[in-house]
């Protein structure tokens, strides 16, 4: 065996040993129905917060009525109005990372973050992760209804048909450098689904191409389908292993886990209850309303660009570890304290900004997430099956100890959806800068809700966000040889050269 090969190999043996050691026994375990509670908060929003605002623009003494919409919102642009004279352009918002800027009117997710709420069309997060599956949710977040028994049985078999990837897609991933991140990959090879599907492209194809249903829902069931097989393939392309074919005998999530596993044996059957547990995750990690990925689906789809670029544009954003990789970070930072013994030294730390506190906080969460909350628990039903983790009592007794303390009660800070899903993928046999990717699939089905959404909203204007210029106002050009160097302007840093160029040089000194 050579050396490089190892690397590969271990990763390979070592899901294997995982995976080996809780496959079913011949007789039939069923995985629990009742995995989890779902309370219900039923308080309904204000139903009409419409009327006018009165403006006073002290700076001239001049009123103005800005409508109030039934949702509580109001039209940026009647801002521009609120003006001081001719060289006064207007008012502008300045919302620096979209704090309470709302680019859209959505029907697909709801959240509340002070109260801790997360429903996806009205249905309660808790609730469709006890009695639903991925599947089912996915045509919930994409057509608006739980489907019926032969929508689903439709929704499947065309999910099922396109899950084949083509030959030139598979290839770009075998031809990526061999130690790239499994996310960069996953958003080349999604981005190259555009050059292998011309008749998708508006560029080619028109502008009015997506304005056909039928055209819209091939994308859908292309992308939803074709990416458990990428994923799959990335993934075996880290363990030195060649792609499997998926199965069209075997559910969604059921089919990604017999592609990662099976080794080619056609008769290879995942253990149901790992599958449902994984389902799970992909039922909490669906949608997620305008984060920072969703709102780059809208961003590029705004611009008519055919929406295998805008979903790749989308994977690049959630790869940032500010977004999709932060379960990634949860993991080493546990990792890092090791036992509960090392909890308080490690709180004072991050009271006294020397350590980062992972998973906990979030952008929209003043409260629990309640996605947390059904993985705190199913990390026990994984854990029954594969064995417990150790770090799970660091992270059980860091929650504990955070959630009492008044330094993290006054910030608002409690455990976000990246805190227990490491743990879990880990238990699982992935790879940390693998759990990303598992992050991503299910993502599809919101990032394409979106970008269905888009195409039908009358208000979708191409995105063009405006700028408060702070720059030099005017200035003259002069020649070169004027010019003097000013000690605080900026400049190019100093930029080393590669130890390659190091070696030339080297010898042409010879």
């Amino acid at each position: 065996m050579s050396t490089d090969s190892q690397p590969s190999t271990v990763l390979s043996l070592a899901r294997l040993a995982t995976l080996t050691a809780h496959l079913l026994p011949s007789g039939n375990q069923q995985p629990s129905d009742h995995l989890l509670p779902h309370p219900l908060l039923a308080q309904s929003p204000v139903a009409n917060l419409n009327g006018t605002l009165t403006i006073v623009d002290e700076r001239t003494g001049k009123k103005y009525q800005v409508q109030i919409s039934p949702d509580a919102t109001v039209k940026a642009t009647d801002l521009k109005k609120i003006t001081t004279g001719k060289n006064d352009k207007g008012l502008k918002l300045y919302d620096p990372g979209y704090l309470n800027t709302a680019p859209v009117r959505s029907t697909i997710s709801y959240i509340d973050g002070d109260e801790g709420i997360l429903r996806y069309r009205g249905y309660p997060i808790e609730e469709l992760a006890e009695k639903s599956t991925f599947m089912e949710v996915s045509y919930l977040i994409m057509y608006g209804s739980l489907p019926t028994e032969s929508q689903l049985a439709e929704w499947n078999f065309a999910i099922s048909q396109h899950s084949a990837v083509p030959q030139g897609v598979l290839d770009i991933i075998q031809s990526m450098p061999h130690d790239a991140h499994p996310m960069g990959v996953l958003v080349n090879a999604i981005s190259a689904l555009s050059v292998f599907h011309p008749d998708a492209n508006p560029a080619l194809q028109g502008l009015d191409i997506y304005n056909s249903k039928e055209v819209r829902d091939k994308q859908i069931a292309r992308i939803i389908g074709k990416i458990t097989t990428i994923a799959a393939t990335v993934y075996l392309r880290m363990a030195g292993r060649p792609p499997v074919l998926p199965s069209n005998q075997l559910s969604y999530t059921e089919n990604f886990l017999y592609m990662l596993d099976s080794l080619g044996n056609r008769s290879y059957k995942p253990n149901p209850q790992l599958t449902r547990a994984l389902d799970i995750i992909f039922i909490l990690h669906a949608e997620h309303e305008m984060n920072c990925s969703t709102s780059a689906v809208r961003h590029l789809a705004s611009s008519g660009v055919d929406v295998y670029t805008a979903i790749a544009g989308a994977v690049g954003a959630l790869y940032g570890p500010l977004h999709g990789g932060a379960n990634e970070a949860v993991l080493k930072m546990l990792s890092e304290i090791r036992t509960v013994e090392n909890i308080p030294e490690f709180i004072e730390g991050v009271k006294t900004r020397k350590r980062k506190l992972s998973g906990f906080g979030h952008r929209v969460y003043k409260n629990y997430d309640p996605r947390a909350k059904v993985l705190k628990k199913l990390t026990e039903e994984v854990f029954s099956i594969v064995g417990r983790d150790p770090l799970i009592e660091v992270a059980v007794a860091l929650e504990k100890v955070a959630l009492s303390d008044e330094y993290f009660i006054k910030r608002k800070l409690y455990p976000n959806v990246d805190f227990y899903s490491g743990l879990i993928y880990r238990a699982m046999g992935f790879p940390p800068e693998y759990f990303t990717v598992l992050f991503a699939i299910p993502r599809m089905a919101g990032y394409l809700s979106h970008w269905r959404e888009s195409l039908d909203d009358p208000d979708t204007k191409i995105m063009r966000p405006q700028q408060v210029y702070i720059g030099e106002w005017l200035r003259n050009y002069m020649p070169i040889k004027q010019r003097t160097e000013s000690s605080d302007a900026d400049k190019l840093g100093q930029v080393t050269i590669s130890n390659a160029s190091k070696r030339r040089l080297a010898g042409s000194r010879m």
